[in-house]
């Protein structure tokens, strides 16, 4: 009885033993400038919200984020970087749809696991795109326009940022839900698929509401819905494609990640940071004038969404027979 009692009592020291000195490095974390790594160019929205968040958690955290960009290969090296960093809280990942859910499945071989080489930080936004068409187009709702697509099986054409991105998932799943068929023209970002949909070259976009909201209201382009589960509160007045197909749902969320075994007492004080972020109202309104619902949530909760859109898209891949890359 004596030895199950002192190999107990060990047990318990070695565990407090173990503990302790993560304790108290995130009592003292941080203690110098945080890297926020963005995989993807400055100046594009995904840079533009990691400056946001680099801006307010700053003072939260009481030290330095620095916004690193690192893009290239579909936002792979940054990612990557990220992955094979130290655990210590001091480099983190701007974790975004791409990155983590869409091209997990459309890359044979990923330099990173989008799982298990990460300790999720949380979400912090979730945001629509929004669904525009050439303003010659003779539709002024969703139903009109599947109507008129499915009058002509696969002559109109879809725009896309570029194959694999949000944009062109989000034209994949919505030829699916709808039972439509159009041609993806993928291209080298938004500004040239809008040019070339003011121009009637293209017909339809799914685009971010920060870019092509202005052209939908100037009347330059229709905004006929955005793609979220409600309404964006940066154009209420504009419907959503659930309310014509119900569980049509695209998002392109963000969150914060770091290197996989980073201590938890660190991820928790991050995690609570955020939460104190996206909760400040001059935050939430900045989010809000991007199409980005604020959010906060565990990082429990920010790994089971990450893999519950990897299934999502892995069955529009697969059901649009896009071809894995290697």
């Amino acid at each position: 009885m004596k030895t199950h009692h002192a190999k107990f009592s060990f047990a318990i020291l070695w565990a407090l033993t173990c503990l302790a000195p993560q304790s108290l490095f995130a009592q003292s974390y941080p203690a110098k400038p945080i890297r926020l790594i963005v995989p993807f160019v400055a100046g594009g929205p995904t840079d533009v919200v990691a400056r946001i968040v680099a801006q307010n958690l700053a003072p939260i955290l009481q030290e330095s984020v620095v916004v690193e960009n690192k893009p290239g290969a579909s936002g792979f090296i940054g990612t990557e970087a990220v992955a094979r960093a130290q655990p210590d809280g001091y480099t983190l990942l701007l974790i975004t749809a791409s990155t983590h859910a869409i091209s997990p499945n459309l890359f044979k071989k990923l330099p990173y696991d989008p799982i298990k080489d990460f300790a999720m930080v949380g979400q912090f936004t979730d945001a629509s795109l929004i669904l525009v068409v050439t303003s010659s187009l003779p539709v002024a709702s969703v139903a009109e326009l599947v109507k008129l697509l499915k009058s002509k099986p696969g002559k109109m054409n879809y725009a896309s940022w570029g194959s694999g991105g949000a944009a062109h998932m989000a034209g994949e799943l919505f030829k699916q839900a709808t039972e439509t068929d159009m041609m993806h023209i993928p291209y080298k970002g938004s500004a040239p698929a809008i040019t070339d949909l003011m121009g009637g070259q293209v017909s339809v976009f799914f685009d971010t509401i920060t870019s092509s909201l202005p052209h939908a209201r100037s009347g330059k382009l229709k905004g006929l819905a955005v793609t979220g589960p409600k309404r964006t509160a940066a154009a209420p007045e504009i419907p959503t494609v659930a309310e014509t197909y119900p569980g049509f749902e695209v998002t392109v969320w963000q969150g914060v990640g770091a290197p996989a075994q980073t201590p938890r007492p660190i991820v928790n004080k991050l995690n609570a940071a955020m939460c104190k972020m996206v909760a400040i109202p001059a935050v939430k309104e900045k989010f809000l004038g991007l199409g980005a619902d604020p959010v906060c949530n565990t990082p429990e909760q920010f790994t089971k969404h990450i893999e519950r859109e990897i299934n999502k898209w892995a069955g529009v891949v697969k059901r649009a027979k896009i071809p894995m890359e290697g």
